[in-house]
């Protein structure tokens, strides 16, 4: 019977592997026999990865097809149309534009025309649905490949190599077999390195030549889907995670285990960011930012409170596999595949400490899961989960140094379900209330964090536009507006604004990216 040649730690995971492999027999995990059931006719498709394997009596790539199969469930590509809220498509195309500038000024003139636009899915397909032998087969043997002949891989674990190397997908794009493509165009890249044992410096070098042919674009932000292998090559540019796909694609072709990390939400500014990060022979993971900056070398341009890892693997404890008492979930909460790495973040956050929320009104019986909110582009934006146990709820940790709100989901919407908070004094967290019967005047000089330049007339600069009308809010259950005013070259003052409050500066008709801020000692304190 033909087995794979092994060496070094192969050699050790396939002795584990074949008692396992073994003494499963005809029968298979319950995993794996859930996807070829959901797979209807295309399960043949599976059962032909699993006896070629069997058949070739190869263990350990067995077990790599079952890691496969058995996760493969909920991963798919998603087709979308442009649609008006009458559901009829508008016809609409990122290419057709040369900038970001000339696509937002057609997106605004679409709007006039159709109302309020949103991409609304049109297809969804399951890989367990449309996934050949043949794919499958050619993605585990390359996989293999590249951790037996890469130098820099050889220190790599069975389930290192399954979460970061063996995976045919990045995310949620077009199947496209993109091993062989990348495997041979960097066959020499060995020649060219130091140390060839390390993987920083192959990961480096790798980024050094995507950077060649691939960028970031503004204008894919509206481009609905994540893009394959032949669109990157053919255009040259895509959105993050655009970017940390062909990183991926170029580098887990090569036997370096990359990740893919993401915040949902910044804490400190709007939109949310994925990059990657390469496995150290240590087992440390190093950021980097694919097709744009070298680990060791990036740094988040924003500040996230959670951080959390992309994996193909279903990871049990999040919150889809939990008793809940709701049905419906809120967004990419509700997801199978990814890992809270906030922890391995602690040099970038700074300061990372747990978040427990007492509610000051019931919860109603029905809801037993409440999360954890940032502010980011004018929305309340989940970023965790937890139980509520009577009248609480404890977060896993999360960056101390940000402004949070807990809320409950309810009628498909995130409720804000108690005061703002922040962690800003040794004492734990401060909650933003409005104190009784107490007043302010408020000088305002921006709508975001600006660097303040003493004046010798002791009056500060303002940042805000003059002639641009402003309305101020305070935060109660709810933004409540103070009224309006329009800004001159001097600081814009509000009279009778409820002290102890979080306030929020809007000026007409922007988008929402102003951050909200509270006060000390007359300045604004932003978060």
């Amino acid at each position: 019977m033909k087995q794979t040649v092994l060496t070094g730690s192969l050699l050790a995971a396939a002795v584990g592997l074949i008692v396992v492999t073994c003494s499963l027999g005809p029968k298979l995990p319950v995993d794996v026999s859930s996807a070829i059931e959901a797979a209807g006719d295309n399960g043949a498709e599976l059962e032909k990865v699993i006896t070629h394997y069997r058949t070739a009596g190869d263990t350990l790539k067995l077990e790599a097809a079952l890691f496969l199969i058995g996760n493969m469930e909920g991963h798919g590509y998603a087709t979308y149309d442009l649609k008006d809220t009458a559901d009829n498509v508008v016809a609409f195309d990122v290419n057709d534009y040369p900038s970001y500038d000339s696509l937002k000024t057609s997106f605004s003139v679409l709007e006039a025309e159709h109302g309020e636009l949103d991409f609304g899915k049109k297809e969804l397909l399951f890989d367990v649905e449309s996934i050949t032998a043949d794919f499958l087969i050619t993605q585990i043997d390359y996989a293999f490949r590249a951790w037996q002949e890469r130098p820099w891989a050889q220190h790599l674990s069975f389930d290192e190599f399954s979460q970061y190397v063996l995976p045919y997908r990045g995310s949620g794009e077009p199947l496209e077999p993109w091993r062989k493509y990348f495997f041979e165009k960097y066959a020499d890249l060995a020649d060219s390195m130091t140390d060839r044992t390390d993987p920083v410096e192959a990961a480096s070098l790798i980024n050094d030549d995507i950077k060649t042919y691939f960028t970031f674009d503004p204008r894919y932000y509206y481009h609905p889907t994540d893009l394959g292998l032949s669109e990157m090559l053919q255009t040259g540019v895509g959105r993050c995670e655009d970017m940390t796909n062909i990183t991926i694609y170029a580098m887990r072709a090569n036997g370096l285990a990359v990740t893919s990390d993401y915040t949902p939400a910044w804490a400190d500014a709007g939109n949310n960011h994925a990059w990657n990060a390469v496995l150290h022979k240590n087992g440390a993971a190093i950021p980097f930012m694919g097709a744009e900056s070298n680990p060791r070398e990036y740094k988040l341009s924003s500040r996230p409170a959670k951080v959390y890892r992309k994996t193909f693997s279903h990871q049990r404890d999040n919150l889809v596999f939990q008793e809940h008492k709701q049905e419906k979930l809120p967004g990419w909460l509700r997801g199978k595949s990814y890992v809270d790495v906030t922890g391995s973040y602690g040099s970038t956050i700074k300061s990372i400490v747990s978040v427990q929320t007492i509610f000051d009104k019931p919860v109603p019986d029905s809801i037993d899961i409440a999360y954890l909110c940032v502010f980011n582009s004018g929305e309340w934006k989940p970023i965790d989960w937890a139980r509520i146990n009577g009248d609480r709820a404890t977060f896993s940790p999360v960056g101390g140094l940000h402004l949070y709100l807990p809320a409950l989901y309810m009628n498909e919407e995130v409720v804000p379900y108690g005061p703002p908070l922040a962690n800003i004094s040794e004492f734990g967290y401060h909650h933003f209330v409005p104190k009784a019967d107490t007043t302010i005047i408020l000088r305002l000089t921006s709508t975001t964090r600006r660097t303040q330049v003493a004046s010798t007339d002791g009056i500060e600069k303002s940042f805000l536009t003059p002639g641009v009308e402003h309305e101020l809010f305070y935060w109660q259950d709810d933004w409540q507006s103070l009224g309006k005013a329009t800004a001159t070259e001097e600081p814009l003052a509000f009279e009778d604004v409820p002290a102890g409050c979080l306030y929020w500066l809007v000026a007409e008709d922007s988008d929402r990216e102003e951050r909200p801020f509270s006060t000390a000692d007359g300045r604004q304190v932003w978060w």
